[in-house]
């Protein structure tokens, strides 16, 4: 069933006013009418269950059939810091972090960060909402405008910190998440395809995240946060 996103406030006892680009989706690109079944969701877990009563050249006004809470969030947040990767490797990392269960990504640029441009945070929250809707989330993660390694590390507060090294030979990511007990927040930091600085490394350990391999291959900067989100549900989830 297709499914939208509609903020809070447009939402009543009895029924839900979509507008803007959803509406547009259901009116332009779906060519829904009066009578069709779909999904919407309030981005605060929960899910309504509505058929769409009327729709103007504005507005489409549903009629809510049922309530229920969102199955598909997990109990604990994970915050994935990802320093921008070249061309659209980004793209994909939003968009597989969302499926996996990312509850926000936080962009920067490291030392190494080749790619240094703005301006693509708008299309890169598109990409969030596209796969949220597609993979059934009962939230929009959200992804920030890009700053500096020193800034997004100030920015880190969660009760268990991962910073991906590919310097680390000795701490496995398996045996981080297995020596803590399950926390209710999670942030994790991935490098660009240089990799991280040592002083960058250091800074991060004075910040107390732990330093964690992923193994002896060297992993692409769009393969290795989904390779630690994918661990993280396994342990923590599944």
């Amino acid at each position: 069933m297709a499914r939208f996103f509609v903020a809070k406030e447009n939402i009543g006892s009895t029924t839900i006013t979509v507008t803007g680009d959803e509406f547009i989706h259901i009116s332009r690109v779906l060519r829904m009418k009066a009578g069709d079944a779909l999904t919407i969701c309030d981005g605060e877990k929960s899910d309504y269950e509505c058929t769409i009563s009327s729709i103007s050249k504005t507005e489409a006004v549903c009629s809510i059939v049922s309530c229920s809470p969102n199955l598909c969030e997990q109990d604990f947040s994970v915050t994935l810091f990802q320093s921008v990767p070249k061309g659209e490797k980004m793209d994909f990392v939003i968009q597989k972090s969302v499926e996996l269960g990312i509850t926000e990504i936080r962009p920067f640029f490291s030392a190494r960060t080749v790619a240094k441009s703005h301006g693509k945070t708008a299309r890169w929250n598109k990409i969030a909402l596209e796969a949220a809707k597609q993979c059934g989330r009962g939230i929009v993660p959200v992804v920030y405008e890009p700053v500096e390694f020193s800034e997004a590390l100030a920015k880190t507060s969660a009760d268990l910190k991962i910073f991906a090294y590919e310097e680390e030979k000795e701490i496995s990511l398996k045996s981080v998440l297995r020596g803590a007990q399950k926390p209710q927040s999670i942030a994790v930091f991935v490098g660009p395809e240089g990799g991280f600085e040592r002083t960058e490394a250091d800074a991060a350990k004075n910040c107390g995240f732990k330093t964690v391999t992923l193994g002896n291959r060297i992993l692409r900067a769009e393969t290795a946060p989904i390779t630690l989100i994918s661990n993280i549900m396994y342990e923590y989830l599944l």
